[in-house]
């Protein structure tokens, strides 16, 4: 009865840790949804690269903060320290409508992205109150509260079109007004439902929490973290202005393209959690990675056009041109027949399609040599990138990241029980960099390259680099410890 009565407020607990974890990730992938719509609708004149950094900006904040905010819950408690986060974020929130320059617009950023800090508070605070063997699956369904970015993407489009029918120019400052309020109330839930807990241990000063962090593990594991989660963060934002870029989607039509990448890949984390338990996290590893190199390495082929040379006619004898036409030319009286330019109907297909033809390049009474080249051959080559097939390449490469991230904190508990605050902070931190550095990466290279799927490109590079170095190190432990290898394996 006892242990009921445990799990019971455990529960409690941890319903409360996902539901603020969701309306956090919500707030901190705002700018994807408010930014694109304000650029779109001629609100505010950024550039593409200022764009990019008012997307990454609240990233990097909820990123590089989750450390000593970690700290803090261990040494605390989840309760004090979730329910402060959520006030405290709820004020750059509210203050976000004034802003009427870039750089304002940037420091409010700045400040509601700490919101993206409550990973680092929700996994210390959520641990604690299980046992070894709920550890996973309590994760998991912690980590689920990343769907908050489908929560953006599905509902601020519409909500911003609706709030601009009276209002154009100035509709849009009630969305963040809406999202302040949602953290002043569930921060006074938490105030009032939550129960405080913390570990138990001897007092330690910073250098002994900040000590954990030199084992290599908490570092690979971070740039696993940076692939699964910080671009699936990225991606979040980044997807809204592909679509409405690449495929002329609606804002509405966008979030919703978004949505399905970031909702399945949130709610499938505890799916992951279970897998890790049954299979073992590095088995689960080497899936996500290996599927993220292949279905990156799908995304990455553009829409394109390309002209090429194709098969000409050429003379078969010397002599004067007798007639000249759009499908013929004759040179005395040999008829040689012209390939004219057919425009083809099919339109977004999966497979590129070709299309050739040949252009007369002589004129009537012209005099041409054998093998001289009467008319010159053009293909025309068209890849689609076909929108729907795009589209759940897309969802496959979120739902893989999704089981990634579950499998990632798998062990962060098992290895480092009384600093899982520090630890889970700083892998956090990893990895949300990514989710800070992805939309700047991904402006700049769509700047430079003036193709969307170059992003794609990075991810390709980044998963392959995970991959090798994870290949690498169970290598070394296979070489090293032989004799215990699948009991040393499966905790690596």
């Amino acid at each position: 009865m006892k242990t009921s009565n445990s799990l019971s407020q455990s529960h409690k607990i941890l319903f409360l840790n996902t539901l603020a974890f969701t309306v956090c990730f919500a707030c901190w992938t705002l700018n994807g949804v408010l930014v694109t719509f304000l650029v779109d609708n001629g609100i505010f004149h950024w550039s593409v690269v200022q764009v990019g950094w008012l997307l990454g900006i609240p990233i990097l904040t909820g990123s590089i903060m989750r450390l000593p905010v970690g700290m803090l819950t261990d040494k605390f408690g989840g309760k004090y320290v979730f329910s402060t986060l959520l006030l405290l974020c709820s004020i750059p929130l509210f203050l976000l409508p004034l802003a009427n320059s870039f750089f304002l617009f940037a420091v409010l950023s700045f400040l509601f992205g700490m919101v993206g800090t409550s990973f680092a508070v929700g996994i210390g605070y959520t641990s604690i109150w299980y046992p070894k063997e709920w550890q996973g699956r309590a994760l998991g369904i912690f980590g689920m509260g990343n769907a908050g970015a489908a929560i953006t993407t599905f509902l601020a489009p519409s909500l911003l079109n609706h709030f601009s029918i009276d209002d154009p120019q100035n509709g849009w400052k009630i969305l963040p007004i809406i999202y302040g309020c949602a953290l002043v109330a569930i921060g006074l839930a938490f105030l009032l439902f939550a129960k405080n807990k913390k570990i138990e241990t001897q007092a330690k000063t910073v250098s002994q929490m900040l000590k954990s962090l030199k084992s290599a593990r908490v570092w690979r594991f971070g740039a696993y973290y940076f692939l699964v989660f910080g671009c699936f963060v990225a991606y979040s934002q980044w997807l809204l202005p592909n679509f409405m870029n690449v495929y002329q989607t609606s804002l509405v039509m966008g979030g919703l393209f978004a949505t399905m990448f970031s909702l399945p890949s949130g709610v499938i984390r505890a799916f992951g959690g279970y897998l890790s338990d049954k299979f073992g996290a590095r088995k689960v590893m080497y899936w996500v990675l290996s599927s993220s190199v292949v279905l990156s390495t799908l995304l990455m082929i553009p829409k394109m056009e390309i002209t090429t040379t194709g098969p000409g006619v050429l003379a078969t004898k010397k002599g004067a041109i007798t007639m000249v036409s759009e499908d013929h030319v004759k040179i005395g009286e040999t008829d040689f027949p012209i390939a004219k330019k057919v425009e083809k109907t099919t339109e977004n297909s999966i497979f590129p399609t070709r299309t050739s033809w040949q252009q007369v390049v002589v004129t009537p009474h012209q005099e041409v040599k054998k093998k001289e080249l009467v008319a010159k051959g053009i293909t025309h080559i068209q890849f689609d990138a076909n929108m729907w097939v795009y589209l759940v390449l897309v969802i496959l490469i979120g739902i893989s990241w999704g089981i990634g991230k579950a499998a990632v904190y798998k062990h962060i508990p098992e290895y480092f029980p009384t600093e899982v605050g520090v630890v889970g902070g700083m892998v956090g931190m990893i990895g949300g960099l990514g989710g800070f550095f992805g939309p700047i990466i991904f402006s700049y290279l769509l700047t430079s390259t003036g193709v969307w799927s170059s992003s794609w490109i990075f991810i390709l590079l980044f998963s392959v680099i995970c991959l090798v170095w994870m290949h690498l190190t169970i290598t070394k432990i296979m070489n090293e410890k032989q004799p215990i290898l699948s009991r040393v394996i499966d905790r690596h």
